[in-house]
């Protein structure tokens, strides 16, 4: 099939929200295949909701996002050109990775099977830290053949955690092809512990000439939370230190005594300040504020860019606690007060959350006090030992069948669920 060139930037179309779905996946869910995860996206769709991340990686999450869009109800309301679909390729298992030409097409094609659709608007190159820069290269130059020959593909970015690395290729994508990425995501580097996305890479970045630059784990892969990590079947994985655990637990009691939960503060934080931050590699994209079956564009809350974040849950009544807060969060913005109206919200809503916004700041600076040492603290990925226990695709003998599921084992980074409160015992503000 012929591809149509790519008219519009990507931070024209690409939503401010995006719904992760790594949480469609045995990692965090005993049976995800027990969820209501056709509801769940339904619920989503109805809230505003207009793109999903996925990968690969995730176990069964793309064939369940592929069956939950999969519908007459998804069909009638809500066509496959305004939604955006968003997956990965290059990450097998933990210590398996496969950057070549051979295994990017392959990956490709599986994905839009699964996905159930005839082309994928966003594919990243998947935690690019764990193989050469050489390798990126390879697969970021067949992902966009793809793009331009067969149409399958509309933007091409990468994904990771170690800045340094994630800006270093930026580079040298625009320094030998001559055209920039359209997107790098970045995890666990702009949150309530780690700023750096936003004292470091962002000008890097923007420098390389990437458009969008999408924030994900905005708990820093678990570590921010009451409960501390999240530890079950897989074991202690996280790889913070027993000290900053300890750190994180000393910032959660602190706002214990002020009535309010770590993880509440540090998903409002982040996903409120790099909406203002990240506004600059953000984008223009439907912003789901909260006026229902109807195509946005964010002209209705002021206008401009706004910071993209990457929200991950399992239930209905996460997906709105999280929508609460990120409409609350909208309220507050530049024209916030007639957003809230339109929407169905009180009139005061827009000075409301201009109050709460006051109010994290001052929970930030508290919590930041008891973790100060650790302040942008991060740690190794990979691990100095790492080696990449699988060979190029065409060293395999034989390439995998594009409908055999790989088994998804310890990952990093996790899925994140948000573990959110009750509203009887804390509501989301």
């Amino acid at each position: 099939m012929a591809a149509t060139q790519t008219k519009r930037p990507l931070s024209d179309v690409l939503p401010p929200l995006i719904f992760g779905t790594a949480t469609f996946n045995f990692q965090y869910n005993k049976d995800p295949y027990e969820l209501d995860t056709t509801g769940l996206v339904q619920r989503a769709l109805e809230y505003g909701v207009r793109a999903f991340d996925t990968s690969p990686y995730y176990g069964p999450s793309e064939s369940i996002l592929g069956a939950a869009l999969d519908t007459d109800f998804v069909r009638n309301n809500v066509p496959r050109k305004d939604f955006f679909l968003i997956t990965k390729v290059g990450r097998i298992a933990s210590d398996e990775f496969d950057y070549s030409r051979e295994w990017v097409q392959q990956s490709v094609q599986r994905s839009l099977q699964r996905l159930k659709s005839p082309y994928l608007d966003l594919v990243y190159c998947h935690d690019v830290e764990f193989v050469s820069e050489e390798e990126v290269m390879e697969a970021i130059k067949e992902l966009r053949r793809i793009r331009d020959e067969e149409g399958t593909i509309k933007y091409v970015g990468i994904s990771g955690y170690p800045l340094p690395v994630l800006c270093s290729i930026a580079h040298r994508v625009l320094r030998e092809t001559g055209k920039p990425l359209d997107a790098v995501m970045s995890y666990a580097n702009f949150t309530l512990q780690n700023n750096l996305l936003a004292s470091a890479g962002i000008e890097e970045l923007k420098a390389a000439g990437v458009d969008v630059v999408p924030n994900a784990s905005v708990l820093g892969m678990g570590l921010l939370r009451r409960e501390g990590v999240p530890i079950g079947s897989m074991g202690n994985w996280h790889p913070s230190s027993d000290d900053l655990r300890a750190a994180v637990k000393r910032a959660s009691d602190f706002c214990d005594r002020h009535d309010e939960k770590l993880e509440v503060v540090a998903i409002r934080y982040a996903l409120e300040q790099w909406l203002r931050i990240g506004s600059c590699v953000g984008s223009r994209g439907d912003p789901a504020s909260g006026v229902p079956w109807q195509l946005e564009s964010n002209e209705q809350v002021g206008g401009s860019r706004l910071g993209v974040s990457v929200m991950g849950v399992s239930k209905t009544s996460e997906l709105e606690k999280t929508m609460q807060v990120w409409r609350s969060i909208l309220d507050g913005l530049e024209n916030g007060q007639e957003t809230a109206i339109r929407a169905g919200r009180w009139k005061r809503d827009h000075d409301w959350s201009l109050n709460r916004r006051k109010a994290i700041e001052i929970l930030a600076d508290g919590i930041h006090e008891h973790i100060d040492e650790y302040l942008d603290y991060t740690w190794d990925s990979p691990d100095k030992d790492f080696v990449n226990k699988r060979g190029r695709a065409e060293d395999q003998g034989q390439l995998k069948s594009a409908e055999e599921s790989w088994l998804t084992p310890a990952a990093s980074p996790q899925a994140e669920e948000l573990q959110l409160p009750d509203e009887a015992a804390l509501p989301l503000r």
